[in-house]
């Protein structure tokens, strides 16, 4: 029988997956060194994102879904290198492509699910039907601000609040290349440099926005020596690699932590679909997906845990095995979870 890949739980003393330390422990040493175990425990939570997706997707496509879905294959090592990254009670906005984030943050693929297809045990109760409106405080989730990037301001106000209280406490949010052109963007991290807030953003530069390629976006698409003018430290990071981005995002989290100021992070990688479901993304040429398709950041992570004797693969398929069952799991409970009530309507309404 295979484990149970719980995101509560991580790794067992043997490095399997699904019996190890709770969240809460897990959360409270960052570890500098990508050591063996957490190594395995990225693949594990990249391969849960990526078989959350494919269904996802899949979902979609035969009719079974709500509203608009948007894939994050190809950001996985972003998404979960980050999320693993930040302290337990550090705070986080993950955006659209962000999944893994929120997986490892502890929100249930049961929970994602059901707020994907409208039901009441959906994140939102049934107010929305993606992953808009997916947060949860008591995680440390700010739900995704779908106008990009009006979840900055937002984070940077959080962050702010834990310098006025003093409490070691970091805030983390994300933004798209396209998200960056906005002015919200620039004046976020004025007001970061400005007050030097314990502040990480990270660019998910993945090529486009929407449609638009990044040559016809900017002259200047070096966006880590764009933003060392607000007075922030600035890092570039191959967004395809976990081990990677989980340093790098250490090194800024702890940095922020101990009054060192804001970080921005670029971690480039790609969009390996369109936009949404409906966007079949023939804009992008095919070499310039097949040239990605090779650094897919699932795959070679799995490759890199073989090569170097860290996971053998006999493990690396319980993994993998575990992966799909708690998925299909996940979506057989959120399709027989039930509609929200009609009576509850108002509820959580402030305005």
């Amino acid at each position: 029988m295979c484990p149970y890949l719980d995101p509560r739980s991580t790794l067992d003393a043997a490095g399997n997956p699904g019996f190890g330390e709770p969240a809460e422990t897990r959360f409270s040493t960052l570890r500098s060194m990508v050591d063996p175990r957490t190594q395995i425990e990225m693949y594990s939570w990249m391969k849960l994102a990526r078989t959350f997706d494919e269904q996802m997707v899949a979902m979609w496509k035969q009719g079974r879904g709500l509203g608009g879905t948007f894939s994050g294959r190809g950001h996985e090592a972003i998404s979960v290198g980050a999320g693993l990254a930040l302290g337990r009670k550090d705070v986080v906005a993950p955006m659209h492509r962000d999944l893994g984030t929120y997986l490892v943050r502890g929100m249930t693929p049961e929970r994602i699910f059901g707020n994907m297809l409208g039901r009441a045990t959906g994140a939102s109760r049934g107010r929305d039907a993606n992953l808009h409106g997916v947060g949860d405080l008591d995680l440390g989730i700010i739900g995704f601000v779908s106008h990009l990037p009006q979840s900055l301001p937002t984070t940077l106000g959080i962050a702010m609040s834990f310098k006025y209280r003093s409490e070691p406490r970091v805030a983390m949010t994300f933004v798209g290349d396209g998200g960056t052109t906005a002015g919200a963007y620039h004046e976020t991290l004025n007001m970061a440099g400005l007050w030097q807030a314990p502040f990480v953003l990270i660019i998910e530069n993945n090529q486009y926005a929407y449609s638009t390629p990044l040559t016809q976006q900017m002259h200047a698409p070096n966006f880590a020596e764009r933003a060392a003018v607000y007075g922030v430290a600035t890092s570039s990071v191959d967004g395809n690699s976990v081990n990677d981005v989980y340093q790098t995002c250490v090194e800024a989290i702890e940095r922020a932590r101990t009054g060192g100021g804001p970080t921005v992070i670029e971690a480039t990688t790609m969009r390996m679909l369109g936009h949404a479901i409906h966007d079949g993304a023939e804009y992008v040429p095919a070499d310039l997906l097949d040239q990605w398709e090779r650094r897919d950041p699932v795959a070679n992570h799995r490759q890199h845990l073989l090569d170097t004797d860290i996971a053998s693969e006999a493990m690396l398929e319980q993994v993998d095995t575990t992966s799909r069952e708690r998925i299909a799991a996940a979506v057989a409970e959120a399709e027989a979870a039930a509609m929200p009530d009609p009576d509850t309507l108002e509820d959580g309404v402030y305005a």
